[in-house]
């Protein structure tokens, strides 16, 4: 079997005929299936929609392009907790080949979204876009949003979960961090600059501490 859906369900949960496994449609209902018959080119079950996945957090990130494996990671983790959407685009210390990576130039990125998905047991996946240049990114964040840039230079404070309000917006530089006009056009478009402490964070991990922190606000 190539499809490495079918062989989870093979090899990993161990269906046989007849088993029953917890199944969804892609941005669709989740529910229970029923395995019909195992074959050479697949599995063939009967799928039986049970409810609407419940709607992503309010979240909304803005990522700086990082180099390719550590979008996979960003992908798949912010996926798992469940962000409305992702939004990258190219910064001024970043490095601009990122672009070209076969991550994006093939249906590679979206492996990673499902991938996500199944972990956290739900079917929506994150709006994924991508902008030419930062203030793209800040004309598109939605109105209402809470709007906080990570920075370990010159926040004011720590990014905590009293201060993560929802909906928010939450921004994320390159490894080299933000350049001044990047806080200055950050701090015109209604973002407040906070850190995650003193350590310096590789930006997947700090993705993952900054979404925990907010989904852990009130």
């Amino acid at each position: 079997m190539a499809d490495p859906r079918a062989v989870h369900i093979v090899d990993v949960l161990r269906r046989k005929e007849g088993d029953i496994f917890d199944a969804g449609i892609v941005d669709g209902p989740r529910g229970r299936a029923t395995v019909v018959s195992i074959g050479p080119n697949g599995v063939a079950f009967r799928f039986e929609a049970a409810a609407d996945p419940p709607q992503a957090d309010p979240i909304h990130l803005l990522v700086a392009l990082p180099r390719p494996q550590t979008a996979r990671k960003i992908l798949n983790e912010a996926t798992s907790l469940g962000v409305a959407s992702i939004r990258f685009f190219p910064s001024e210390k970043g490095e601009p080949g990122y672009a070209s990576s076969a991550l994006w130039k093939t249906l590679e990125w979206r492996r990673h979204l499902v991938d996500g998905a199944a972990q956290a047991f739900d079917t929506r996946l994150p709006g994924i876009l991508h902008h030419a240049r930062l203030a793209d990114a800040v004309a598109g964040v939605p109105a209402g949003c809470a709007r906080i840039a990570l920075d370990n230079y010159e926040a004011a404070g720590p990014l905590a979960p009293a201060g993560a309000r929802r909906p928010l917006a939450l921004a994320f530089g390159p490894e080299r961090g933000w350049s001044a006009a990047e806080r200055d056009l950050l701090r015109a478009g209604g973002f407040e600059l906070a850190h995650l402490g003193s350590r310096v964070l590789r930006t997947e991990t700090a993705v993952v501490a900054a979404l925990a922190l907010a989904k852990a606000a009130p």
